[in-house]
């Protein structure tokens, strides 16, 4: 990983092949330039390269992998972390904008992870703020300005409805996925979760699983899982990861972490060791 000079804007570079390993996407945009990435979510794989970018508008359990990067070939891509205030404000602004596409409302919801294709506004947008890597005083003084011309790029592609349903209004399942992530040490339940954004339990399972694939229950576990193997990856040992993703019973968390990796946490613990650029 390598910094830009712009705050949450990042270029990446790999050169092996990697297995597809549990992580969390949080808000972010990656764009390949050579290559190809793996993100397997829910069960289902998607593969993106250089012909399309991968919008998470949501943190997101995922497995991410690079399946055919080499000392050849390798994986080369830039990572944009979405800013919350920056992109609600755009979001909201785009809504109230004059002849703004408005979609009818009750549809479906997009999911809160896609793929986009790099239209022309996404391309010029980012090399425009690639650019400034050049010059330190000239990404101090325009770093925030272009990085907003990409965010705006991204409202308006392919990814669009699936960012603007995220940060904008009625961002209702991204507020209570937002609420879930900061506390996955503690209990929380689907009622508390549709609580914080006023939704019937059954409203709320029904328009979370249509953003995110999964069921409450389903992406409660996969967060709290995923978590704890990243952090057994990075070294923490495996009673202390369990317990800072809430889990009470050690034995509890071995068996689910088992039933959803096929090893135990030991196994995985000696087996793995967490890939840069896989979060």
């Amino acid at each position: 990983m390598v910094e830009t000079g712009v705050k949450g804007v990042q270029l990446f570079r790999v050169t092996e092949s990697l297995h597809c390993a549990p992580a969390v996407y949080e808000p972010t945009v990656i764009a390949i330039v050579n290559g190809a990435k793996e993100a397997i979510l829910d069960g289902k794989s998607y593969v993106y390269d250089s012909s399309q970018y991968m919008c998470c508008a949501m943190s997101m359990p995922v497995e991410a992998g690079t399946p055919t990067a080499s000392p050849d070939n390798p994986l080369l891509g830039v990572y944009i972390s979405l800013d919350t205030r920056v992109m609600t404000q755009l979001a909201i602004e785009m809504e109230s904008a004059t002849g703004a596409i408005r979609k009818p409302k009750g549809g479906p919801l997009p999911q809160g992870f896609a793929l986009a294709r790099w239209d022309d506004a996404f391309t010029e947008a980012l090399l425009r703020l690639l650019q400034l890597g050049d010059s330190p005083a000239d990404t101090a003084v325009l770093g925030d300005g272009r990085l907003r011309e990409v965010y705006y790029a991204i409202l308006k592609g392919d990814a669009g409805d699936s960012a603007r349903r995220a940060f904008g209004v009625g961002n209702e399942i991204a507020r209570a996925i937002e609420y879930l992530s900061s506390r996955l040490d503690k209990a929380v339940t689907i009622e508390d979760m549709a609580a914080q954004v006023g939704m019937s339990r059954a409203v709320f399972h029904r328009k979370f699983k249509q953003a995110t694939t999964m069921s409450p229950i389903q992406f409660m576990k996969s967060m709290r899982l995923n978590s704890a193997a990243m952090k057994i990856a990075g070294g923490m040992n495996v009673n202390e990861s369990a317990m800072e993703v809430g889990y009470v019973s050690s034995s509890q968390f071995s068996r689910e972490f088992k039933r959803l990796y096929g090893q135990s946490p030991k196994q995985w613990s000696h087996s793995r060791q967490l890939p840069a650029g896989m979060t």
